[in-house]
């Protein structure tokens, strides 16, 4: 079963359409990365999902359920923006303020659940003022898992996070997904951590879907290169543009080339040509560098 299907999903905010025609689809269980540029539309559809703005038209499920269900919109868990929690408070009593909000009942023994799964059991007791950017995040998630939702749906949980900070929200993500059966719709434009958990890809432009896709798609998709440095990089690169059709230098220096061929045919060549290669290596193009790309296509 999808977790989420999405058909021709329209929002209008008056003459401006913010989603035109959106069709969208999550498995269950899935981690699914949700990428668009600012303005693309992804916060707006989020909020549909979650029922916190109402569609123009088009229709939303989950679970095979309309998302308007009271039973299954409580299974859904919500982390738009920022947490809403009082600065002055401490962490403890902000999530027993939302666990009466949502009726829960034993909220002592299910907030020491959320905050053990989110790692922050120990801060318990500190304002939330005084706490970090990083540890607002898991506050916001572990006030989102009160109740147990299978949905999950995050919006820039990890912009503004420091290095640690993304490794302990990338194992708590993890976690959720595959220990807990959540499944997590997350919306970033930090790319390269996305592409470390996500299990799904929906690029978003202009309010519309252009491409959803596996992380074993993106894979196949990523075009392989050749990356290497000479002594002579600008001669390097003459040569190599009358041979190959494709030929750019990356942000390191490295002379890329994207054509199907191998690194001995590449220094052979070039040492037919009185260059030596001083360093060479193959990779594939990153998720970034791929959904750069995509956007460039529609330009």
């Amino acid at each position: 079963m999808n977790a989420i299907e999405i058909r021709n999903l329209t929002k209008t905010f008056g003459p401006k359409v913010a989603v035109n025609g959106l069709d969208m689809t999550v498995p269950e269980g899935a981690i699914y990365g949700f990428i668009g540029e600012n303005g693309s539309g992804k916060s707006t559809t989020e909020k549909i999902i979650c029922g916190l703005i109402h569609a123009s038209s088009g229709s939303v499920r989950l679970y095979g359920r309309d998302h308007t269900d009271g039973d299954v919109r409580a299974r859904v868990g919500v982390l738009i923006e920022a947490p809403g929690c009082f600065p002055g408070m401490t962490v403890w009593n902000n999530m027993l303020i939302q666990a009466a909000n949502l009726g829960i009942e034993n909220p002592e023994e299910e907030i020491i659940k959320v905050l053990k799964t989110v790692r922050m059991e120990g801060a318990a007791g500190n304002k939330y003022k005084n706490c970090s950017l990083g540890m607002k995040q898991r506050i916001g998630i572990a006030m989102a898992l009160l109740g147990n939702p299978v949905l999950l749906v995050l919006d820039e949980p990890i912009n503004g996070l420091d290095a640690d900070g993304m490794r302990i929200m990338r194992e708590v993500l993890c976690d959720l997904a595959e220990n807990h059966g959540v499944t997590i719709v997350i919306s970033s434009h930090i790319l390269g951590e996305l592409e470390k958990i996500a299990t799904h890809y929906g690029i978003i432009r202009g309010g519309k879907m252009i491409r959803e896709m596996t992380a074993d798609e993106l894979e196949a998709s990523c075009r392989t290169y050749v990356a290497l440095k000479t002594q002579d990089m600008n001669r390097t690169r003459y040569l190599l543009g009358c041979k190959y059709s494709r030929v750019e230098e990356d942000e390191a220096g490295y002379i890329r080339v994207y054509d199907l061929t191998t690194p001995e045919q590449i220094v052979t060549y070039l040492y037919e040509n009185n260059l030596l290669v001083s360093e060479i290596l193959t990779d594939k193009i990153s998720l970034e560098e791929y959904y750069i790309d995509l956007m460039k296509e529609g330009r």
